[in-house]
């Protein structure tokens, strides 16, 4: 068992790839938490795809001007203006068009990826370029060029993360109010692009074209169920695609696959582990809190029951007006922990905060019977009606009817209707 995990460490290609794409991961990670938050995961998509024609014109100008073959910085290069170029075609339909941005990313990218494959079958004579090896990555053949590519583009990502922290986290959860201050919220889209680009293009060589989206979008993802602050979010989606990577690659050693595959694998089962159980957004937290759910109704029938009778009430009074069964008694006791009841005595009474809110629910009914009586409901329906009625929305109902009331004191039976 031991060994399972020491040998690979090791050989040269694990501690490259190791090395390699926990850089990529982590910088993806921390680009991937914007991307979530400003729903652009389709857009990381688009430029992976349309980066094809980038490498492939990079790969052409480097062989026919200067005779250089596989010339990674021309390749690099190429692959970022044809990112731009995307990024900047897509901002123009979806602004001078009716077409939506959604729509002008699966135009453009598309058109552009196709522009890619055409050129590279064009020039297949001077362009010698692997197809499935750009779609697929392979995370274990890392060479020292990919390695210094990818740790110069996080340290300039990374940079500009730091540096423009604030105004991308005003840009990305409040734009109007970033242009309303001056921030140049347009300029900053562009800059956030261009940072998504540089991540794309030094990460598509190790995991490929299809995986780069996930390393991109599951850490954060998975981050999010977690947090609810972007800087902390960050930092746990940066952890994320680290143990990603290593989980990834030891997997890919022992089950002898694809290295970005079963990266990505990992990396969806890592999701769906926190998806499970997120002590906040969980599955398992989600059933919890359906369970210790108190129907509305019921706290409030109960309320009323005890106020109605103006004593203690004991249980066998709430059962008969608010219904029998487990629900009840669950609700009896949420209600003590949340200081609307007391219990003492085998009976039930309303603390200050209790009886101002059944003194709430009170005057709903009485005014709806008002208002019923009012309108011709039959006086034997009257009742029954309200009881259902009064649990509607009763800040700006209640204010209505007794606006059109007439501010009345008294319901149809004599009864005094409680106050505001």
């Amino acid at each position: 068992m031991f060994d399972l995990f020491v040998a690979p460490l090791a050989e040269t290609y694990f501690q490259k790839a190791l090395i390699g794409g926990s850089i990529v991961a982590m910088v993806a990670g921390v680009v991937g938490c914007l991307v979530v938050l400003r729903r652009m995961a389709f857009l990381g998509d688009a430029l992976s795809h349309a980066m094809i024609a980038g490498v492939a014109g990079g790969y052409l100008v480097m062989k026919l001007f200067f005779g250089l073959e596989a010339h990674a910085p021309g390749m690099l290069l190429g692959s970022l203006i044809a990112a731009v170029t995307t990024v900047a075609l897509i901002s123009f339909v979806s602004r001078i068009s009716r077409v939506k941005e959604d729509t002008a990313i699966g135009i453009m990218y598309t058109g552009i990826f196709a522009l890619g494959v055409v050129a590279v079958s064009i020039f297949r004579h001077y362009i010698h370029i692997d197809l499935m090896h750009f779609i697929m990555g392979d995370i274990l053949g890392v060479a020292d060029t990919d390695l210094w590519v990818s740790a110069f583009v996080a340290a300039g990502v990374l940079s500009v993360i730091i540096l423009f922290f604030r105004h991308f986290q005003l840009s990305t959860f409040d734009p109007i109010m970033a242009a309303s201050i001056g921030l140049p919220v347009v300029l900053l889209d562009y800059l956030f692009t261009t940072c998504v680009s540089l991540v794309v293009v030094s990460a598509v060589s190790m995991v490929g074209v299809i995986l780069v989206v996930g390393l991109l979008i599951t850490p954060a993802a998975t981050a999010y169920l977690l947090c609810d602050r972007l800087d902390k979010m960050m930092m746990l989606a940066a952890l994320f695609g680290v143990t990603s990577v290593i989980g990834g690659l030891y997997l890919c050693v022992w089950l002898d696959s694809a290295g970005g595959g079963a990266i990505m694998l990992f990396c969806t089962l890592q999701f769906l582990v926190v998806l499970m159980v997120a002590p906040k957004y969980g599955l398992l937290a989600r059933w919890m809190r359906l369970r210790n759910l108190v129907p509305q109704q019921v706290v409030e029938d109960v309320l009323t029951t005890v106020l109605r009778n103006g004593k203690p009430a004991p249980p066998e009074l709430i059962r008969k007006y608010a219904g029998e069964g487990k629900g009840l008694q669950k609700a009896l006791r949420r209600m003590v922990q949340d200081g609307l009841l007391r219990h003492d005595d085998q009976a039930y009474s309303l603390t200050d905060k209790g009886e101002k809110e059944a003194s709430i629910v009170l005057r709903a009914h009485r005014l709806w019977e008002t208002y019923l009586k009012n309108i011709g409901t039959p006086e034997q329906e009257v009742h029954a009606t309200a009881h259902q009625l009064e649990h509607l929305d009763q800040a700006q109902t209640l204010a209505y009817l007794n606006k059109k009331l007439g501010n009345p004191k008294i319901d149809p039976h004599g009864k005094t209707i409680p106050t505001k």
